[in-house]
């Protein structure tokens, strides 16, 4: 029986591990390193790291902090943040990593992704594409964190980097992120139904049941979350939890 991962996203600030709402008023709820190995113990599918820092500050990724996770890691681990040339791509998956993800190069820099893609493999290739609503209503895709919209559509955007060769594409919905409020199921649908590869949704989880709508809706192959698995509700408590193997199964059928 096929069941569909289930993905924790660490978003790294400052060296820490922090949780935004609408990519926007971070707080810190943790170090990196401890919450991995507490994932460890649940048993998660699959674990993606973010850097937001790394290109707003024009860095590459962190190779101090970065070996360190992933050698506290048991699972497959995908890294996000400030990847602008071949060579940090090499470091990264010698480090460890099965797959490295772009946003900012699949916007600037498409040759990156084919290059990837041809040494690598379109499975270690995944493109991140961060999407809010604008005052008409119309989803624009955002770069620097969510500050900047490009001019580009996101259905041409989807086309490119999937003809540049992205095995797979990590979609956050900046109005939903840390609302608790259930994934944008139209974003996507819109994506899902435009590709044939693998769409991970992001942004807005606050039950199970909310990946079994994005699946079963949304034609996702894959969900993740952030705050859903760092914070306990009704107050906001930091505590790491991640649903057993069991309620995933009864539920992601």
């Amino acid at each position: 029986m096929r069941r569909y991962r289930v993905i924790p996203v660490l978003m790294l600030h400052q060296g820490g591990l922090y949780k935004s709402v609408n990519f926007k008023n971070h707080r810190y709820v943790g170090d990196p390193i401890n919450a991995v190995r507490i994932f460890n113990d649940k048993e998660v599918d699959e674990m993606i790291i973010v850097d937001i820092d790394a290109s707003r500050e024009n860095r590459g990724p962190d190779m101090n902090l970065l070996p360190e996770i992933a050698g506290e890691a048991f699972m497959p681990m995908g890294y996000g943040g400030g990847l602008s040339n071949i060579e940090q791509v090499k470091q990264l998956l010698y480090e460890g990593y099965e797959k490295a993800i772009f946003n900012y190069a699949a916007i600037h820099d498409l040759s990156l992704i084919e290059e990837t893609a041809r040494l690598f493999g379109s499975s270690s290739t995944v493109v991140s594409i961060d999407v809010a609503k604008n005052w008409l209503g119309q989803y624009k895709v955002y770069e620097q964190n969510g500050k900047k919209a490009i001019n580009v559509s996101l259905t041409d955007h989807v086309k490119r980097v999937v003809d540049a060769g992205a095995g797979e594409i990590f979609i956050s919905s900046i109005d939903k992120d840390g609302t608790f409020g259930g994934y944008d199921i139209p974003l996507i649908k819109q994506v899902s139904s435009s590709v044939k590869i693998p769409v991970i949704a992001n942004g807005g989880a606050a039950t199970v049941n909310d990946f079994k709508i994005a699946i079963e809706e949304g034609g996702a192959s894959a969900v993740a979350a952030g705050s859903m698995f760092v914070f306990k509700m009704p107050h906001k408590a930091v505590l790491i939890t991640y649903p057993d193997a069991e309620s995933l199964s009864s539920i992601l059928k």
